[in-house]
C-alpha cells in the first residue's frame, strides 16, 4: 500500500514567517502593564503588594466582594513631543490593566485600608471574624 501524504505550501516555517512578517502591523505588539503581587498574612489581616509603575493613584481601583480582590489601573502616556523632535522607537504601554485574585477568607472592606508610594499599592485586607455556627432549638 502506498501512503498519501497531503502537500501543503506553506507548511514550511521559513516561508510562513515571511509572510507573517509582511502581516504584522508596523506599531509592534505590546505587553500589557502586568500587575506583580505579594501577598502575606501578618496579625490576622493580609498585606498585599502590588506593583503599578508609572501609575497615578487617582487612576487606581479596588474592589472587594467576600474574598474575590481587584486591583484595576489605568496606565495614561503624556504626550512629550517636542519641535524637531521623531520619535524612533517606544516601549511603554498604555491602556488598562487588572489583577483578580482569592483570599481564603472573607475581607471586611469597611476596616481595609490601602497606601500607593513610589509604584508600589499596599492593601491591608482585615479579615471578617468567622461566624460560628448556630444551634436551632427543635420544637
Amino acid at each position: 500500500m502506498r501512503n498519501l501524504t497531503l502537500y501543503h505550501p506553506f507548511a514550511d516555517t521559513t516561508i510562513d514567517d515571511l509572510f507573517r512578517g509582511f502581516l504584522r502591523p508596523l506599531r509592534g505588539e505590546q505587553d500589557a502593564v502586568s500587575i506583580k503581587l505579594d501577598v502575606a498574612e501578618k496579625n490576622g489581616n493580609y498585606v498585599v503588594r502590588a506593583e503599578i509603575p508609572g501609575v497615578n493613584k487617582d487612576d487606581i481601583q479596588v474592589s472587594i466582594e467576600g474574598s474575590q480582590v481587584t486591583i484595576s489601573a489605568e496606565v495614561k502616556r503624556e504626550s512629550e513631543k517636542k519641535e524637531g523632535e521623531r520619535v524612533l522607537h517606544t516601549e511603554r504601554y498604555y491602556g488598562s490593566a487588572f489583577r483578580s485574585f482569592s483570599l481564603p477568607a472573607e475581607v471586611d472592606e469597611t476596616h481595609s485600608s490601602a497606601k500607593y508610594e513610589n509604584g508600589v499599592l499596599e492593601l491591608t485586607l482585615v479579615k471578617k471574624p468567622e461566624v460560628a455556627g448556630r444551634k436551632l432549638a427543635i420544637q
